[in-house]
């Protein structure tokens, strides 16, 4: 290994932490996790609670507000400073909550094809209309996965609790919006990106002076696009 080659490997990166969409959990990144790790990042991956592992823990009453109080805890209790903020789809309604709380601890934030929502907000208000198509998968205060088989072992997405799309967030804190942030827009190779379900999202972020770029990859870059993802990701 070139000397040059050795410093660079040497050079401390920033903790990462990065916080899963609806239905979803901490799994779902693990292989972003794992690349990342190698290039020198230190990975946080919190599993908000009722989803993933912390399934068990699923109930009607899980908030909007108790998956911010998850990803605010990981990281009072383990004491993480200048901090990447990743939040996917879902995941950005979560991070921008936390960077409220928390704007003295956040380096920058990185909402990928995430939501990006105003004071006020939650997710079936900004959803509009379109909020109607989760309306069949609303059953006993959970929204099903409709696409998840009754048989299907874990990992899997987990029924989600409707509260958490109907809380909405609430917003104080300047400092917040003085954070440095980015947007990436992920859209499927051919598709126009100004009917991609999240281009309202990325229109907020350029109203907002962000930079936002283009990931050719579906809403799950995770899985479908991981090597360009983590390239992305250690801009």
């Amino acid at each position: 290994m070139s000397a040059t080659a050795t410093a660079q490997s040497n050079v401390r990166k920033p903790t990462m932490v990065i916080v899963h969409g609806a239905w979803g959990g901490s799994w779902a990144f693990k292989k972003v996790d794992s690349i990342l790790t190698t290039r020198g990042y230190t990975v946080y991956r919190p599993a908000l609670t009722g989803q993933g592992e912390r399934v068990h823990l699923a109930s009607p009453d899980v908030g909007l507000s108790v998956h911010i109080n998850d990803v605010v805890n990981t990281i009072l209790f383990e004491d993480l400073h200048d901090i990447i903020l990743v939040g996917h789809s879902y995941g950005g309604m979560v991070i921008t909550g936390v960077a409220d709380r928390l704007a003295d601890r956040i380096k920058s934030l990185v909402y990928l094809d995430a939501m990006v929502p105003n004071d006020g907000e939650s997710v079936m208000s900004i959803q509009g209309d379109r909020a109607n198509s989760l309306k069949p998968m609303i059953k006993d205060g959970f929204i099903v996965p409709m696409w998840v088989k009754e048989d299907q072992k874990p990992p899997k997405d987990v029924p989600q609790s409707l509260k958490t799309f109907t809380e909405a967030i609430s917003l104080k804190n300047p400092a917040a919006r003085q954070l440095s942030a980015r947007y990436i827009l992920t859209v499927e190779a051919g598709k126009d990106p100004k009917s991609d379900d999240f281009a309202l999202h990325a229109d907020r972020a350029k109203q907002r002076g962000w930079p936002v770029s283009q990931l050719t990859a579906d809403h799950n870059p995770q899985w479908s696009a991981i090597m360009p993802l983590v390239n992305a990701l250690d801009k």
